[in-house]
């Protein structure tokens, strides 16, 4: 004996769902849409238990693409965008078997039938072409209440990953906290001050200004025993990042207006914590004398305006990159070091201090003036030398922690799907025949 496969047409109902999802009226029965959460609707149309798929893509025009499926039970209504996939028999054919089939095998059984190149669905003709394996109804219940129990074993176990994987941002952050704070690392008494430092770097700018290479800056206002975060070694000292670094924003896109050479171009859509995705970079036309204000060199910072403001990563190539106006530079004076600066930066992000300079109602940004006034802790350079050095072996530590557990949730889950897949492979008995001697 084997499992036989049907069709779903011959096994079930397939029904459109009959009301408009924004002429629905708020009401007491439960309105399937495409999204996980139910809306509302003063009336029902389906009664029982149903799987609702909808019929149009989830990622918009010219893409085909399913993000779920639902199981739906009592009197509900359905959007006209989704079907309602109902048995004839519910004893040849258990709806959550059904669910749990289908959503398994979303991509196979579902999105692979999408049809359209701008407007994608998925015709309920399609829906109705797909083979379901049926085991006897008592094989559908007990894999109905296998999978239920393996999804709670992984539910717990991907519940103390992630627990685990928010240990490990703590233990980056406090890493992070104590280099600032100058306990990651031995002081070294014979380190030159970083009042030193900071003179130096104001003899530099003078210099620069004179020979009209930068312009002369608005003083930046005194710095407030207020404003102080943590205390500091005696041979650091608070500054502004404007008094230590020459910053900037990049080049307005406007492709159609310009005129030029073709330049790739960084967007805030480009820019991480720590790296770059340059897989997919705009072009824009760009001239020479605009060049220079708008290009990140080897060493160079480059941190978000907008989006998640104060984003941050370092260009770390040997050929320049353009950059859009949403993105600062940030070039430090003094030889100090740009990755001390991004660390800084990350833990004002992961402590939420960097919403003290963050502007804006509804999407908040970091201007060129909240820029230069955030408050920043420098130690000598030969320190910020064995901060950076430390830092940059304790994050990588983190990173392979953290890595190591998404990898585990990632198996956990391929795990779960494999042994589904298997309980649904169709079954096959065989009866050997007895061998006479």
């Amino acid at each position: 004996m084997s499992w036989e496969k049907k069709k779903l047409g011959d096994l079930c109902s397939i029904t459109k769902g009959k009301i408009g999802i924004s002429k629905a009226i708020s009401g007491e029965y439960p309105l399937v849409v495409t999204s996980e959460a139910r809306k509302s609707h003063n009336e029902f149309h389906f009664e029982g238990e149903a799987v609702v798929i909808p019929l149009v893509s989830s990622t918009g025009h010219g893409h085909r693409s399913l993000k779920r499926i639902h199981y739906q039970t009592g009197k509900f209504a359905v959007g006209s965008i989704l079907c309602a996939v109902i048995p004839n028999d519910n004893k040849i054919l258990n709806v959550e078997y059904l669910y749990r089939f289908l959503d398994l095998n979303r991509e196979k059984e579902l999105v692979s039938r999408m049809r359209g190149m701008a407007n994608v669905t998925l015709p309920m003709k399609e829906i109705a072409n797909i083979e379901v394996p049926l085991p006897p109804l008592d094989e559908q219940i007990k894999f109905v209440a296998e999978y239920k129990e393996l999804e709670t074993a992984n539910n717990t176990l991907s519940t103390e990953i992630t627990n685990q994987l928010d240990l490990v941002k703590q233990l980056r952050q406090a890493f992070l906290r104590e280099a600032m704070q100058g306990k990651l690392v031995e002081q070294n008494p014979d380190d030159e001050p970083a009042t030193k430092l900071l003179a130096k770097i104001k003899v530099e700018k003078e210099q620069l200004i004179k020979e009209k290479k930068i312009k002369k800056q608005k003083p930046l206002s005194p710095i407030t025993k207020e404003e102080i975060p943590f205390e500091i070694p005696e041979n650091w000292v608070w500054c502004r990042l404007g008094e230590i670094a020459q910053h900037n924003a990049g080049k307005t896109l406007h492709g159609s207006k310009n005129t030029g050479l073709n330049r790739k171009c960084i967007t805030t859509s480009n820019l991480y914590w720590g790296y770059f995705s340059l897989n997919k970079l705009k072009e824009i036309q760009i001239e020479d004398k605009e060049l220079e204000k708008c290009t990140a060199t080897n060493g160079d910072i480059l941190i978000c305006e907008g989006g998640d403001s104060g984003r941050t990563a370092i260009w770390n190539y040997v050929y320049d990159i353009c950059f859009q106006n949403h993105i600062h530079r940030v070039r430090p004076f003094g030889k100090i070091r740009n990755y001390f600066i991004y660390y800084h930066m990350l833990l004002l992000d992961m402590s939420g201090r960097i919403n003290i300079y963050r502007k804006g109602m509804g999407i908040s940004n970091i201007s060129g003036t909240s820029l230069a006034s955030i408050l920043t802790p420098i130690p000598p350079l030969t320190e910020q030398k064995r901060i950076v050095a430390k830092l940059d072996e304790l994050m990588a530590y983190c990173d392979s922690l953290e890595a190591s557990l998404k990898n585990s949730q990632t198996q956990n889950e391929m795990l779960l799907e494999q042994v589904l897949r298997e309980a649904l492979e169709p079954k096959s008995v065989t009866v050997k025949e007895e061998v006479k001697l």
